[in-house]
């Protein structure tokens, strides 16, 4: 530590939340019940306050279900569910972080082009056919906006499944979700839900054929060309917000 670096006093439940967490990946197992409010505070020499406020801590992260007059419960974690204790955070993030979207919308890049690739080698009849179902979904949303959207999401979601890495997939769907908030400009253009059609067509083409070369490439010139559209229309905005 360095000279003069003042001690960072932390709170008495959160020394008890690292306490409790410590025991759910040893003897506190998913599926298993917490010992009582009683029995924690006299485990860790602790009032109420500090156990209930660890405890509501836990929940908040998805990892204990607390039902009125039970003990609190232990959950199994699921990235699924921690993405989703993220979410309103990286909403707020976007929202108001200038660099927060563009940052986003290249590292979705970057991960899907990766993704595409492996869901190409991995590919069975039957995740083509969920593929061909989902591009036929996004036709028929044509000109419906929030359909659409819903469509768009759920094509490249199966990519991220396909592609085989539970972890990455909770990721995906979480990223897109985040996306999907600030895209609705986008589908509004005209053409742009025609454009979407194509690309994803030639996607799900080079996926069937299982060249993964033409389908990386079909994903980044999809997703870069999207990404454009929408930095332009956010430039746009800001120029008629400032000027009214």
């Amino acid at each position: 530590m360095a000279t003069g670096e003042p001690i960072k006093r932390r709170k008495l439940y959160q020394e008890v939340l690292d306490r409790l967490v410590s025991g759910m990946a040893t003897e506190f197992r998913p599926g298993s019940l917490l010992p009582s409010e009683r029995e924690l505070m006299q485990r860790y020499s602790v009032g109420r306050p500090a156990i209930r406020e660890a405890m509501h801590a836990l929940r908040q992260m998805g990892l204990l279900r607390i039902s009125h007059g039970e003990r609190a419960r232990v959950v199994a974690p699921t990235t699924d569910a921690i993405m989703e204790q993220m979410t309103n955070g990286f909403v707020l993030m976007l929202a108001t972080n200038p660099n927060g979207l563009d940052e986003l919308k290249e590292a979705r890049l970057m991960l899907e082009v990766g993704l595409v690739r492996r869901a190409t080698q991995r590919a069975t009849s039957a995740d083509i056919d969920r593929l061909a179902e989902c591009h036929r979904a996004l036709v028929a949303a044509r000109g419906k906006r929030s359909a659409f959207i819903a469509a768009d999401m759920a094509f490249h979601g199966a990519i991220a499944e396909i592609a085989g890495n539970a972890m990455i997939a909770s990721v995906t769907r979480a990223m897109l979700a985040w996306l999907a908030r600030f895209r609705v400009e986008v589908v509004s253009v005209r053409g742009a839900d025609s454009l979407t059609i194509q690309e994803h067509e030639s996607i799900y083409r080079a996926i069937a054929t299982g060249d993964e070369n033409k389908a990386a490439a079909a994903i980044e010139r999809h997703l870069t060309r999207a990404n454009e559209l929408y930095s332009k229309l956010a430039a746009q905005n800001a120029i008629e917000s400032v000027a009214s």
